[in-house]
């Protein structure tokens, strides 16, 4: 899992980062994919994590969830090809290749 997260100095010492903290939450997924689609995403959209990426190994896919609402994300797109802005970094320019074939 990769998070990108509000700087805090060294209060992550202490604890975790708190669902505010958080812009931005990737999971690769190959034996936990079930999970990872079904069940943490409605876990991290109750908390309002604003963007769920989930990096599907078996399928070489990228599964973008958005716009938390209501405890469900409001958007999902899967991608295969292609460039991908984070919303929390519009400059940032991700190719899909680049995170689905490590």
């Amino acid at each position: 899992m990769l998070l990108k997260v509000k700087r805090l100095g060294r209060e992550y010492l202490e604890h975790h980062p708190y669902p505010e903290n958080i812009f931005w939450l990737i999971e690769y997924s190959d034996s936990s994919l079930y999970k990872d689609l079904q069940i943490k995403t409605k876990v991290y959209a109750e908390v309002d994590i604003p963007e769920y990426w989930v990096v599907n190994l078996r399928k070489r896919q990228v599964v973008v969830f958005r716009d938390p609402q209501d405890g469900e994300y409001a958007s999902k797109t899967t991608l295969t090809t292609g460039t991908i802005y984070p919303q929390a970094f519009p400059d940032l320019a991700i190719s899909v290749s680049s995170i689905v074939n490590i």
